[in-house]
């Protein structure tokens, strides 16, 4: 419901623009892709950035940003998804895991690639049946030490952080002799 009423708003000031992209629903933690137009996405952002406001009461917690990207030549989603995932995947024992925030954001870029190429070629085996996207690629979720590490990365900011970089003019010092 909380999507809903917040791409209707966001359709009211952008009509020309669909909204798609999945919202990933796990017992741990909430991913979403979202595509759209950048105003779309920035509104998007700034109603994540009020729920730090709310402090512990808020619907979501550790919200972070991974990736915003803009002029992307196709959509990887041809609607919007909602999937729930029952338990996240684990690690397999003995695996490595790597360490930087962005070989995480890289991995779960990856993933999140394959499970939309996963989600368009189900949607072409049968227009008639649409599958919850965690049984068409259970391993496609991403992993919950995954998302831990994410979560706790200083690369990867709140939103509200996001939104302060984002806005702030660029006003480099001029006098400084560095070009």
């Amino acid at each position: 419901g909380y999507h809903r009423e917040l791409f209707e708003k966001a359709l009211e000031d952008h009509w020309r623009e669909q909204v798609s992209g999945l919202l990933l629903v796990c017992s741990s933690y909430v991913c979403h892709v979202v595509e759209s137009c950048s105003s779309t996405i920035h509104l998007l952002i700034q109603d994540l950035a009020s729920f730090q406001n709310q402090g512990h009461s808020a619907l979501l917690q550790e919200i972070k940003v991974l990736v915003v990207a803009h002029d992307i030549p196709s959509r990887l989603f041809p609607d919007w998804y909602v999937a729930a995932g029952t338990s996240p995947p684990r690690c397999p024992p003995g695996s490595t895991q790597p360490q930087s925030a962005p070989e995480l954001a890289a991995e779960c870029l990856d993933l999140l690639l394959k499970l939309a190429a996963s989600v368009q070629s189900s949607e072409d085996d049968s227009q008639e049946t649409k599958e919850p996207v965690h049984t068409i690629a259970p391993e496609l979720l991403i992993p919950t030490e995954t998302i831990n590490s994410l979560v706790n990365a200083d690369e990867c900011v709140s939103p509200e952080d996001f939104l302060r970089v984002y806005l702030s003019p660029s006003q480099p010092a001029l006098d400084s002799g560095t070009v």
